[in-house]
Order: structure tokens, then sequence, then C-alpha cells
């Protein structure tokens, strides 16, 4: 499988071999569960991991914790917990891929705490930093992050060639304040990073 060296920039050698290890978990776990569909399977670093690295540059400053929405397999949450050590709360409902997030949690050592719940059901203290990749429209991401988000914080939410419609139906019941960054690994892909988050 290849790993890009540009999104890979930066990344110590003991993050790589943790990423790595992820990696190798998540194919051994995908025998069982479906964690990523058999046709990513030769594409886990170009599709997944490095698609859910490249948002640790967007982190903004100051932030000290995330909370991920709709965690999945780890991505994009795990990775940028793996990859920038910050303390992530990851929430994901299907209690096998919650098990699978513990254990690659544990084998990476990486500073997560895994919620087997609704998301509308997590208890957690509103972090700076919420990110979700291939959740839901933004409409309804701005729903499910707005209780979870601590004042000044903001949102990490890749998108794709959709993107200016899902801003524009968003914009009916939310002001916001809107960055998009281009994709390194994705062509018709979009980062979106939103803050000032208010409900009209």
């Amino acid at each position: 499988m290849s790993v890009s060296r540009e999104t890979l920039d930066g990344v110590s050698r003991e993050t790589l071999e943790r990423l790595e290890a992820f990696a190798a978990l998540l194919l051994r776990w995908n025998e069982r569960i479906n964690l990523i569909g058999r046709a990513d399977v030769g594409n886990l670093w170009p599709r997944h991991i490095n698609d859910s690295l490249q948002l640790a540059s967007l982190v903004p400053e100051g932030v000290d914790r995330g909370i991920d929405l709709g965690s999945g397999a780890g991505f994009p949450g795990l990775i940028l917990c793996i990859a920038t050590g910050l303390p992530f709360d990851l929430i994901e409902s299907d209690q096998r891929k919650a098990a699978f997030l513990r254990e690659a949690a544990r084998i990476t050592v990486a500073p997560a705490r895994i919620h087997a719940c609704r998301i509308e059901a997590a208890s957690l203290t509103p972090a700076r930093l919420i990110t979700a990749r291939a959740l839901a429209p933004l409409t309804k991401l701005l729903g499910l992050a707005a209780p979870l988000l601590a004042p000044g914080g903001g949102c990490l939410f890749p998108k794709s060639e959709n993107v200016d419609r899902e801003i524009s139906e968003a914009s009916a019941a939310w002001t916001m304040h809107v960055e998009r960054h281009i994709s390194r690994t994705d062509r018709s892909g979009v980062i979106l990073r939103i803050s000032e988050v208010v409900c009209v």
C-alpha cells in the first residue's frame, strides 16, 4: 500500500510506526467486520489515512482536545489523535466499531476515549475542535456539533463536490465563518474549517 510522502511531511518515524500498526490492525479486523469497503482495502493509506492526516495542519492554535463525531474506523479522529497527540473523544454508536477503536487506541497508545453511543446522547464537556468525515450533510453536522463545541472553537469537515450546495443550505439555519482548504488527496474534495457557529 502506498504511503504519500507529501501528506506525511513532518511526521516522525515513531508516529509513522503507530500509523502502520493502526493500518495492520484495521485490515485484520476488516476481515470480520465492515470497517472500510473492500474496494478501499488496497487504497487504505491515500483514501483514508492520508486523507485524515492532512487535517492536522488545519487544527487551530490553542486547541487542547477534540471530539470526533461518528468515528467509524477512526477517520479522521483517531488518526489526528495519533499524529498530533491531542486527546480526542471518539463517538461511535456501532458497538463492534467502538470495540475496534478501543483496541486501536490501545495498541497505538493514542490518548483517545471511546464513547459507544449516539452523538445526541453523548454527555461530554464541550471541546474547541469538532471533526467528522463522511457522516452527514453540513446542516445536520452543525446541529450535532454545536452542543459539543466550546466557545471560540471550530470544526473541521472534509467535504466533496457538493460543498457549495451544502454551505448554501446550512446558511439558512446557521451563521458561521467558513474557510475552504483544497484537499491534497481528493481532486474534488475540500476541507471546511468552520468557526463562529450560531444557530439562526
